[in-house]
């Protein structure tokens, strides 16, 4: 079974002068509950289904199934979803043999910037660059899903 183990950060410097990459994801979820879903995405030209399981490891690693479908049938998904959609740019930030995958958050969510990094292995070490700051693996606030329900711009903030 297929999964995805990964650690979420808060960013606090620049990323954009190091990426190799970015593209505007547009995502919304036809089921969310009990830590699954369901979710269709639009990244560029192209079009997935993901359907992700419970976190487990204190939020660090969850089930993952995911696979590229037509654009055309992700914009009919689109149609199903809940509550709206995530609308973000990802960034692809390479730093000390891993891709930090970075994302500044739009509309409802305007104002948060993550970055998260996949690994092999729960206990895997890496190098963190400069721009990452505090952890937040494993809290669901920051939960895409989570996003959706609690926007970033109703959390209270100092």
């Amino acid at each position: 079974m297929p999964q995805e183990i990964e650690r979420k950060f808060l960013v606090a410097g620049d990323y954009r002068s190091s990426a190799a990459s970015s593209s505007r994801i547009v995502q919304g979820y036809i089921s969310s509950g009990r830590g699954r879903t369901v979710r269709v995405r639009i990244r560029g030209d192209r079009g997935y289904l993901t359907i992700k399981g419970p976190s487990t490891d204190g939020g660090l690693s969850r089930y993952e199934w995911e696979k590229e479908i037509p654009l055309d049938d992700a914009r009919d998904l689109m149609k199903l979803c809940d509550g709206g959609v995530i609308d973000k740019t990802r960034y692809l930030v390479p730093f000390g043999g891993h891709t930090f995958e970075v994302d500044e958050f739009y509309g409802d969510n305007e104002g948060l910037v993550v970055a998260e990094v996949e690994l092999a292995a729960p206990d895997e070490p890496f190098e963190r660059p400069p721009f990452l700051g505090k952890e937040v693996t494993g809290d669901v606030r920051y939960y895409n899903a989570q996003l959706m329900r609690q926007p970033y711009c109703t959390w209270p903030h100092e």
